[in-house]
């Protein structure tokens, strides 16, 4: 079976490297030098993912993959009657939950750095800010594994082997499919 590239090995080590942060700052909720660490790592990832998702390779770029409000909610709706078409990048609602799990994820690590300066240090508003953030996250992460498996199993593709090995099965000939 013919497959193409479609995620570069950056984004793929940065993919793993910050569910890996996030998890173990989940497990380590309490505070604490691990979980300090990891959210600084987390944090230093988010913004070189957003820095690139703005201005980097086009591939990379958020403008390559995100959709409209109208583009999504065709998705949502085909995908409900189990006719949405196969995207070789993520489709528009797995763009979405790409943005949903950046912006909450920057928001408990950059709350966590702030909270930690001397400034900021035992504000509770900021430190509950940061439980609800990494809260949330915990939230999203299972919406966001069970699209994976839910695309996996209509698309007939392994998602998870896609994200390991950066490649998917090439378009079938003829129209365009939805990329």
């Amino acid at each position: 079976m013919a497959t193409v590239r479609v995620w570069r090995l950056a984004i793929r080590l940065a993919h793993w490297a910050l569910a890996g942060c996030v998890l173990a700052c989940l497990v380590l909720y309490q505070g604490g030098h691990w979980h300090e660490r990891l959210g600084y790592v987390a944090l230093a990832i988010i913004v070189w993912r957003i820095a690139g998702g703005l201005g980097g390779p086009a591939a990379d770029r958020f403008s390559a993959f995100v959709r409209g409000p109208a583009a999504t909610l065709a998705y949502a709706r085909a995908l409900w009657r189990g006719d949405e078409s196969r995207h070789l990048g993520h489709n528009p609602l797995g763009a979405w939950m790409i943005l949903a799990l950046l912006a909450t994820a920057l928001l408990a690590a950059g709350s966590g750095a702030v909270y930690l300066t001397d400034a900021y240090w035992g504000e509770a508003a900021l430190y509950r800010l940061h439980q609800i953030a990494g809260w949330s996250l915990a939230g999203l992460v299972p919406l966001h594994l069970g699209g994976v498996a839910l695309s996996s199993w209509r698309q007939r593709e392994n998602l998870i082997m896609a994200m390991l090995s950066g490649r998917k099965r090439a378009p079938a000939p003829g129209p365009d499919d939805g990329a």
